[in-house]
């Protein structure tokens, strides 16, 4: 395995068995099951990741790792690179329980990178917002290049289908940091599309994918460019829109046409549901997921085809 930041590993060592997910019909077996995703997650009392996620799947497996990479991806996120074990493994749209040497908590930060990467290159990626939470603060305070920790895998929001399954219209709705599952799902669905490209159409053939991402302002969309570049390569079957709410400095340029003010809208949902092929993913602030899954429901979009992580 390739990468200039590999290094020896020690051991992984494993927890207790844990069953997987059940095989269930097309939408959760190409999502995970979607039951999981609909829990009510509201309390007066913030929960940690591991009290929040307990229900969720989790492999069995803890693997070492290394930061080889950190960049700023914006003024409030860092973004890590990150070696790992050889065996690890994840599914576009799942996250890592983040176990840091001499930090009690357990982070929870969802892959914003794709499998194809960790494949090609032995890495995967994460961005971090800054809080005071624990984990998220060693990340921005104390973490470097060399910095080793511990992953351990799980979610059961997830697009992993097979070279057989029927082809499917994605629709992904991220509002803030929570595009970061979502931006593994669309790298994976373009790593998809270059795979059934090469192999003459023998690879899965997925049908479009829209994404519709709420921030802020324009300093807060993380990945925009790349997203724009991913759009561009397959401009028939990948397409975006960046949602601006408080969005004060004009525009740069180069995004000009992807941007509008003000949320997203329900016409612009409309235009990208059909009930009997896509399948949506929604991860945001919960009363954005809520609202957003209600006007869904309303368009006639069956509530198995909604899947959300609601993390805070």
């Amino acid at each position: 395995m390739s990468t200039p930041c590999w290094f020896i590993w020690s051991a992984a060592r494993s927890f207790g068995p844990r069953q997987s997910p059940a095989t269930a019909p097309l939408c959760r077996r190409l999502l995970g099951p979607g039951s999981a995703n609909w829990r009510n997650m509201s309390s007066k009392r913030q929960m940690d990741h591991l009290e929040r996620t307990a229900s969720n799947y989790r492999q069995n497996a803890l693997y070492p790792a290394q930061v080889c990479g950190i960049m700023a991806e914006s003024e409030t996120v860092k973004r890590l690179r990150i070696a790992v074990h050889p065996d690890f493994s994840f599914k576009a749209g799942q996250w890592v329980d983040f176990f840091i040497p001499g930090v009690e908590k357990v982070g929870g930060f969802s892959m914003c990178s794709s499998p194809g990467l960790l494949q090609r290159e032995g890495i995967i990626e994460l961005a971090v917002k800054y809080t005071k939470h624990p984990p998220a603060h060693w990340v921005h305070t104390v973490c470097t290049v060399g910095s080793r920790v511990a992953m351990r895998v799980g979610g059961d929001f997830y697009f992993d289908p097979t070279p057989s399954d029927p082809s499917v219209d994605l629709l992904l709705v991220a509002g803030g940091v929570g595009i970061n599952p979502l931006y593994s799902v669309l790298l994976h669905t373009s790593d998809l599309l270059h795979l059934n490209q090469s192999s003459g159409g023998r690879d899965y053939n997925i049908g479009s994918a829209h994404l519709c991402y709420s921030a802020k302002n324009t300093q807060e969309l993380l990945f925009k460019s790349s997203i724009i570049e991913k759009c561009g390569e397959f401009p028939n079957k990948l397409s975006c829109n960046f949602h601006v709410t408080q969005q004060r400095a004009e525009v740069e340029p180069h995004l000009q046409p992807f941007v509008k003010g003000g949320r997203i809208s329900e016409e612009e949902l409309q235009a990208n549901v059909d009930p009997q092929r896509t399948l949506c993913y929604l991860c945001g602030p919960p009363p954005m997921t809520e609202a957003i899954s209600k006007t869904l429901m309303d368009l006639g979009l069956p509530k198995d085809r909604i899947l959300f992580e609601k993390w805070w």
